[in-house]
């Protein structure tokens, strides 16, 4: 399996390409703008539309979920409970930095029809089918599962890449292929050029992040306080040059491992250019109060900052022992 460019106009896609389909994990993200960054993958236009009519109740995972039809024939996956703001803002922030994000809206009332027979999410909804604050997900087929240790794109620089943003947004429920159907990593199908069809390396669960990562007894999620709580260890350069990493979640030896300095100068670029009005609109977007927004955006920009010390640092490290 070897790397390679697709070009698809001015966009790069950065591939792993065999003789089935071209296997993609990052492509080249569009500069975007404040209200992209409100839409998040899906545009304005992708929102979902009411009328919302229920199919069935979704038992996958821990989450009260419920799958409905909307107005233009789509289907999304509903989530309810602590995860829907999370999950909602980790979408625009993997969809400005490159990675794989479906359509993902913060929708803070509306109605399901004949939604009937519920178990976990009846306590969500009204008996007239009334919710408040839920994730609506755009429905998305996948093709397998793959592991953090045990794939075709291990050892990429864009995988450092996103076990960064992993650590980043501190999800620390980063299940993979070893963990069965309750896998966080899939391979999505997605339409490509032509007649062949690309296979997106993606993780498709967000909702423990932004929080405190950790132990059972620990961690938690859409919490700024914790999350800014654990900004000022998040990442530190040793003296031997690597990087010490405060992440703690699933898996942690097999995401920390190998992301170094030329992983974080590959992504900087594209945290750099994201700006607080951004994040900010993005985290209101996502149903973020005013003060909290005001205080992710400060943390999140905290630990951006720390990464560009870390390469700062390297540089003139390196430049010292010439």
């Amino acid at each position: 399996m070897t790397r390679s460019h697709f070009w698809a106009g001015a966009i790069t896609l950065y591939v792993f390409t065999d003789v089935a389909a071209a296997q993609v994990l990052w492509k080249e993200p569009p500069a975007l703008s404040v209200s992209d960054w409100v839409s998040g993958p899906g545009g304005a236009e992708g929102a979902p539309r009411p009328p919302f009519q229920f199919v069935k109740e979704n038992l996958d995972g821990t989450n009260a979920k419920i799958d409905v039809v909307d107005a233009a024939e789509r289907t999304w996956v509903v989530k309810f409970g602590g995860e829907v703001n999370s999950d909602t803002f980790a979408a625009r922030f993997l969809y400005a930095v490159g990675f794989a994000a479906a359509p993902t809206f913060f929708v803070p009332r509306g109605v399901i029809e004949k939604a009937d027979g519920l178990k976990r999410a009846k306590q969500f909804l009204t008996k007239d089918g009334s919710f408040r604050n839920a994730r609506f997900k755009l429905h998305q087929q996948h093709k397998s599962q793959w592991s953090w240790v045990d794939s075709p794109i291990r050892g990429s620089r864009e995988l450092g890449g996103l076990k960064i943003m992993v650590m980043l947004l501190s999800n620390w429920d980063t299940k993979d292929a070893r963990d069965g159907e309750g896998s966080n990593n899939r391979v999505l199908e997605e339409p490509h050029s032509g007649t062949s069809s690309a296979s997106w390396f993606a993780v498709t669960d967000w909702g423990a992040s932004f929080g405190k990562s950790g132990g059972f007894f620990q961690r938690d999620r859409w919490d700024w306080r914790g999350y800014s709580a654990q900004t000022p260890r998040f990442a530190a350069l040793q003296r031997d040059g690597s990087i010490q990493w405060g992440f703690r979640g699933k898996h942690r030896a097999d995401i920390v491992a190998g992301v170094g300095v030329d992983d974080v100068r590959w992504l900087l670029p594209y945290l750099s250019r994201i700006t607080d009005e951004e994040l900010t609109a993005g985290l209101a977007a996502s149903g973020a109060t005013a003060p909290a927004a005001q205080q992710f955006t400060r943390a999140i920009r905290g630990r951006v900052r720390e990464l560009q010390r870390i390469a700062e640092s390297a540089y003139l490290k390196e430049a010292g022992a010439k």
